[in-house]
């Protein structure tokens, strides 16, 4: 993203991706205007174009920055050897990261159509790339004989819709604690896959 030299290149820089995640999880990328940020943001429209050339670079920006943030906590969290302990690891690592991400999740997942193909593709490859971390899961399950799934590509992208479904209807001091609801969809995701 461009920045300007100033001083305030370092404060409004965020404030505008802040803004910017804020009105497009709220109203939509379609919906929002560069002038509907700057408001958000207390600057002049014109002012913007010093962070951002325009409102695509700022979707993608927030889009390539949340699977970024993903890839490097998963990737920091280990992955078990053992199939069963390394499936229940990124069943409960997915549901937390995403958890305390909500906006950022309806964005990277609402808000593809909206991307320019040429980063609609940086977008898709890294998305691929977690998708293959469970499907590597799921694969070594597989050779060990303790999975018994069809195909790892559809049961990967099932079981991550699965998973992103908490962000949905899940609220902090509701009936069950974030950990209880780790471990219902674990049970679920264990049984799904289990030979």
């Amino acid at each position: 993203m461009a920045r300007t030299q100033g001083s305030h290149s370092g404060i409004t820089g965020p404030k505008v991706r802040e803004a910017a995640l804020k009105l497009f999880a709220d109203k939509g990328f379609a919906a929002v205007s560069m002038r509907q940020i700057a408001a958000e943001v207390g600057v002049q429209a014109g002012a913007l174009y010093n962070y951002t050339p325009d409102k695509q670079t700022l979707l993608f920006d927030l889009m390539k920055t949340h699977l970024e943030d993903l890839l490097a906590a998963q990737e920091a969290e280990g992955t078990r050897e053992m199939p069963f302990p390394a499936l229940r690891e990124f069943t409960r690592f997915h549901i937390n990261f995403h958890n305390e991400r909500p906006e950022e999740v309806f964005i990277a997942y609402m808000e593809l159509r909206n991307l320019s193909p040429e980063n609609f593709g940086v977008i898709e490859t890294l998305r691929r790339t977690y998708e293959r971390r469970l499907e590597d899961i799921l694969q070594r399950g597989i050779d060990k004989g303790v999975f018994a799934i069809a195909d790892t590509r559809i049961a990967a992208m099932a079981l991550i819709a699965m998973l992103n479904g908490v962000n949905t209807w899940f609220r902090e001091g509701g009936r069950l604690s974030l950990a209880e609801v780790q471990e219902l969809y674990w049970d679920m995701v264990r049984k799904s896959v289990a030979a």
